[in-house]
């Protein structure tokens, strides 16, 4: 398992130790299972890993429902069919909640209520912010969780405090069915805040702006639109997708964009840092995945934990 912040090189180091053990790479990125979102996720490109197979990457359509638990379930097959060749599954991404929910499972929790989630949207569109003021009064401990301007969580967990009067919290302790047959081993990276911070943001510079011939983030989003995505589509809801929205409809300005988006990818990363320091048992490299170095040190430790 490669961890990390977005832009720390895990694609790299991925590929890099899949060609070196025998392995094929799983997607654990909530937001490279949907199809067509392609520049604003960092996606590698298809040409770039056709001698690699790969797993859950650009298999729903932006409309469907995809949650932690179905990535789980269809994860876990994917890690069984890679070893029923002989071959070593490889997981990367920073979707650390996915990643939870493969290792330890996730406890029954309500299914969605759609008169519920209705009210609550209409209460936070009247008053942006009011959804986490509640839930940091009805469940304070899954409030401290959840990142103030995570509406999709905030919604969710006042969502199964309000149908089964416990807290998000409590629905995912104790009864996890967590996965079995396999030893995790996680490889994590952690390079310089301020290095990985300049690597944010000329990534989504370019993202922006990427040259003659080469579409940027606000072709494909007005291609996605085209096609028929609404605008609704819960994709459009991540980093960079919903500051090209806002530009679109002359809300916001292209350098505003882009300023948003590479200050909200900072502080994304940041989050990821703080998440993945709690994962038990990660050996840490204090570099980038693309670094000959840090490749090489990833290599040894692998293999000397296999060892053991």
């Amino acid at each position: 398992m490669i961890l990390g912040p977005t832009g720390s090189g895990k694609t790299d180091l991925s590929l890099f130790i899949a060609r070196a053990i025998g392995g094929e790479i799983l997607n654990c990125d909530s937001l490279q299972v949907y199809r067509g979102f392609d520049i604003g996720t960092a996606k590698l490109p298809a040409g770039e890993r056709d001698d690699l197979r790969h797993y859950l990457i650009d298999i729903v359509d932006p409309t469907e429902l995809f949650t932690a638990g179905t990535y789980a379930r269809r994860a876990e097959a994917a890690l069984r069919e890679i070893c029923s060749r002989g071959r070593i599954p490889v997981m990367v991404g920073g979707t650390g909640f996915y990643l939870r929910a493969l290792l330890t499972g996730l406890s029954p929790a309500p299914a969605r209520d759609e008169a519920i989630r209705a009210r609550l949207l209409e209460r936070e569109r009247k008053r942006p912010g009011s959804l986490h003021r509640i839930l940091r009064r009805l469940d304070p401990a899954s409030a401290a969780r959840i990142h103030v301007n995570d509406k999709n969580k905030t919604l969710r967990a006042l969502e199964v405090r309000l149908i089964q009067g416990t807290s998000l919290t409590s629905a995912f302790e104790g009864g996890r069915a967590a996965l079995t047959g396999f030893t995790p081993i996680r490889i994590g990276l952690n390079p310089p805040r301020d290095l990985l911070y300049a690597r944010l943001n000329e990534r989504t510079l370019r993202m922006f702006y990427p040259g003659p011939g080469r579409e940027s983030l606000v072709d494909e989003v007005r291609r996605l639109l085209a096609a028929g995505v609404p605008r609704q589509a819960k994709p459009f809801e991540s980093l960079g997708y919903k500051q090209v929205l806002e530009l679109l409809e002359g809300r916001i300005t292209t350098q505003q964009a882009l300023e948003s988006t590479q200050q909200e990818t900072r502080r994304y990363a940041k989050r990821q840092q703080t998440w993945f320091r709690k994962e038990h048992d990660v050996l840490w490299l204090a570099g980038f995945g693309d670094e000959p170095h840090v490749q090489t040190q990833a290599l040894a430790l692998l293999r000397n934990t296999r060892a053991t």
